[in-house]
């Protein structure tokens, strides 16, 4: 026992406790979401960020396999409705939510809607958006 509390001691003092230099002061949901969509992963499959800050958020998403989505709500009550799974195009989208009671629904991908933005600010806000 006296040898195993020696190791614990000698592991913790060999091991460097500099993990990440962050300034915490400068972490916030932004941040995050930025530093989140700046990691790269493989070209050839997509990817999913979700970020919710609130009560009863909903994000109902159904996407093909190349589809890179990031998604904030910020707020209580907002529903996300986000289909593009009956086509393999490559899609990239961000879509915020910041209010109480918002709801986003997107149909469908196309040329036009690769690299929309969509931010909604404000409460009780509806968007329908149909791409064929």
């Amino acid at each position: 026992m006296f040898t195993l509390r020696w190791n614990i001691l000698i592991f913790c003092m060999i091991i460097p406790l500099h993990a990440q230099e962050i300034d915490w002061d400068k972490v916030n949901s932004n941040t995050i979401l930025n530093l989140v969509t700046k990691q790269s992963t493989d070209q050839n499959i997509g990817y999913s960020n979700i970020i919710q800050i609130g009560d009863n958020n909903n994000a109902e998403l159904s996407l093909n396999s190349r589809t890179y989505i990031t998604v904030k709500q910020l707020g209580d009550f907002n529903a996300l409705y986000f289909m593009n799974s009956f086509t393999d195009k490559s899609t990239k989208t961000a879509i915020t939510a910041q209010g109480n009671n918002n709801i986003i629904d997107v149909i469908g991908s196309n040329s036009i809607s690769d690299g929309i933005q969509i931010n909604v600010k404000g409460d009780n806000k509806t968007i329908f958006m149909r791409n064929y």
